[in-house]
């Protein structure tokens, strides 16, 4: 189905509604209501459908929530990467994975250690290698590093999901709660035991809190520390070569 290869296989009507509209049925309740409330009960609710219909266009849940995953990581489109050098290039297609997850929070909620092997997801990692092809890495090293970086994105993704959630719960910003805490926290610490962590302190009290806490900058920076990493790696391979 991923694909395109799978046949309906029934006489009958002309169906209501393609595969494609009822995945993007599936993508509205998601993007509503979370992936928990994904069933085939409930798409079936957001076409005026019965369950069983439902039926005549996906097997299961788990074809349905493939086909959802594969639609979004195509919303983005093309990622050409000609003409980028390789860190732009990856800056511009980690920035886009950012969005793309920014805009449908429930992609986080999947398992994908084995992701479903649709035509975007494969497209979107062939942009990938390719990007590295200038590289002198060789193929299994460029997957390698494409595998760091997404384990970097999601981090941070859930990251800044959990930031939002936690102010939405207790009604305090990070910085709010910082200065409620801090002072009770140094009260109880020993200059000799914990310098560094006191420097800290002071350096957070002198920070721009709004901008060092804020998702955005932190994902940009952490990306940047990545990117220095995979730059080192690909110089490292460079000398040896």
């Amino acid at each position: 189905m991923l694909w395109g290869l799978a046949e309906r296989g029934r006489r009958g009507p002309k169906p209501r509604y393609s595969v494609d509209q009822v995945v993007e049925a599936a993508i509205a309740v998601a993007d509503a209501e979370g992936l928990q409330a994904i069933s085939v009960r409930r798409v079936s609710q957001k076409l005026g459908v019965s369950p069983m219909a439902v039926y005549t266009y996906v097997p299961s849940k788990a074809e349905l929530v493939g086909l959802m995953f594969d639609r979004v990581i195509g919303e983005s489109g093309e990622m050409a990467a000609d003409g980028l050098e390789w860190r732009e290039a990856l800056t511009v297609l980690a920035c886009a994975r950012w969005t793309l997850a920014e805009r449908h929070p429930w992609m986080l909620d999947l398992a994908l250690h084995r992701p479903p092997l649709g035509p975007n997801l494969v497209a979107r990692h062939e942009v990938a290698l390719k990007i590295l092809d200038g590289t002198g890495l060789d193929d299994i090293t460029k997957d390698l590093v494409i595998d760091v970086l997404h384990s970097f994105l999601v981090g941070a993704l859930l990251e800044a999901r959990e930031a939002r959630e936690v102010e939405r719960v207790s009604g305090l910003t990070d910085e709010q709660w910082f200065a409620m805490a801090e002072p009770a926290l140094t009260a109880q610490l020993d200059p000799d035991k914990f310098p560094r962590v006191l420097r800290l302190g002071e350096a957070w009290r002198n920070a721009d809190k709004g901008q060092v806490a804020d998702p955005l900058w932190r994902f940009r920076f952490g990306l940047g520390t990545v990117l220095d990493g995979i730059g080192a790696l690909i110089e490292a391979r460079r000398a040896k070569a």
